[in-house]
């Protein structure tokens, strides 16, 4: 092809010219097919005969392996689930399961329960879980826990209950789930008044009154041939029951119950044992002399009684109650004897749980249960606890 201008230097360029000679005759149509189905089988031809060539997918990245999670927030991952000198006895998951009857389903016990709220000024945390030897034996959980909101609004009264049943008693996780229903049934039909004596800071009539609901619904126990312990005449379970009003400018807190476990209140990062010491004649009456500045006495000892257990006494349980006003930054702790016996007499778990529950910040539900079953040797019963935080 030549520049604009010049004349043709070759005879090949005589092409271009053709093309656009007017004179020049059609070519025509084509002799191939053209169609409509003969076009998409060109189009399908062009596309399966050439295919366009594919790059390789790089490999997926393999995958880094996580760290292990520790058995609670704010702990180290390698921190051991057990305080004191050595690993306990037994295996720290469940092992066997209790025998079932296929006649009465509804007797079995899970394991493990756990609750939380929140009302009010505080928060609330409960668990209930079955101890070591247990878990080994294939036998039930004795301990049990209900929580119970009655009432609406600024109105409502939240119970927590627990029960602990006899040792070598058939029966016993029956005995003490009843109690726990037969406690909730009453305060759930007196709950106004009983929210109204809280606020109005009524002590002598809530100490009455709820002895006698507590007599009423262990009684009814007593008297049970589920229930009744014939060789020692004792109360079928240690009953442990706290009131909570949802009010939050209420911060009266009522601690009423029978039998052994611990009440104990962490405040400024130091536990102090607030369980009421019984009379020999069945009543409750303050707190033991060792008091701290606020009238409590603290629990550093390890060798120190509980309270109530060297005490003479009648043969039925006497009766105990509390009714503490709380502060911003306590934390009150309800337990059976599960968790109230190590708690009293091994430091190390004293320490622990201080540093996991001072600071103010409740634990979640599953952080609270890894706290409540750090193992102890030499304890291996069921535990029961409920912690509140005061906001």
């Amino acid at each position: 092809m030549s520049q604009q201008g010049a004349s043709p230097a070759r005879q090949d360029d005589d092409w271009w010219g053709e093309l656009y000679d007017g004179a020049a005759p059609d070519t025509g149509p084509t002799q191939a097919p053209d169609s409509l189905d003969d076009r998409f089988a060109s189009a399908r031809n062009a596309v399966t005969e050439r295919p366009s060539p594919r790059q390789p997918s790089p490999p997926p990245e393999p995958q880094r392996p996580r760290p292990p999670l520790p058995d609670h927030p704010g702990a180290p991952a390698d921190t051991p689930d057990y305080v004191g000198s050595g690993p306990p006895t037994y295996d720290p998951e469940p092992t066997a399961l209790p025998p079932a009857d296929p006649d009465a389903p509804h007797e079995l016990v899970p394991d493990t329960v756990l609750d939380g709220a929140r009302y009010g000024a505080c928060t609330l945390r409960a668990v209930s879980l079955r101890g070591d030897s247990a878990r080994y034996r294939g036998e039930p959980r004795r301990d049990a826990l209900l929580v119970a909101r009655f009432g609406t609004g600024e109105q409502a009264l939240v119970l927590v209950v627990m029960a602990a049943g006899a040792r070598a008693v058939p029966g016993a996780h029956l005995a003490a789930a009843e109690a726990c229903r037969e406690i909730a049934r009453a305060v759930g039909r007196s709950h106004e008044r009983l929210a109204q004596d809280i606020r109005a800071a009524r002590r002598g009539d809530l100490k009455s009154g709820l002895r006698r609901l507590a007599d009423r619904g262990l009684g009814r126990l007593r008297t049970g041939a589920a229930g009744q312990d014939a060789a020692s005449g004792a109360a079928p379970v240690s009953l442990r029951c706290l009131l909570l009003p949802a009010d939050p400018e209420c911060r009266v807190r009522v601690f009423f119950g029978v039998g052994d476990g611990g009440l104990f209140r962490l405040r400024d990062g130091a536990w102090q044992d607030i369980e009421p010491r019984p009379t020999a004649d069945g009543a409750a009456f303050g707190v033991p002399p060792a008091r701290t500045a606020d009238g409590d006495r603290l629990a550093s000892d390890p060798g120190a009684a509980r309270p109530g257990r060297s005490v003479a006494g009648p043969p039925s349980e006497p009766f105990r109650f509390r009714a503490s006003v709380a502060r911003a930054g306590d934390v009150l702790v309800l337990c059976t004897a599960g968790l109230a016996d190590p708690l009293c007499e091994e430091d190390a778990l004293r320490a622990r749980l201080a540093r996991r529950w001072s600071g103010g910040t409740p634990p979640g539900l599953a952080a609270f249960l890894a706290d409540a079953r750090v193992r102890v040797k030499g304890y291996a019963d069921d535990r029961t606890a409920a912690a509140v935080w005061e906001a």
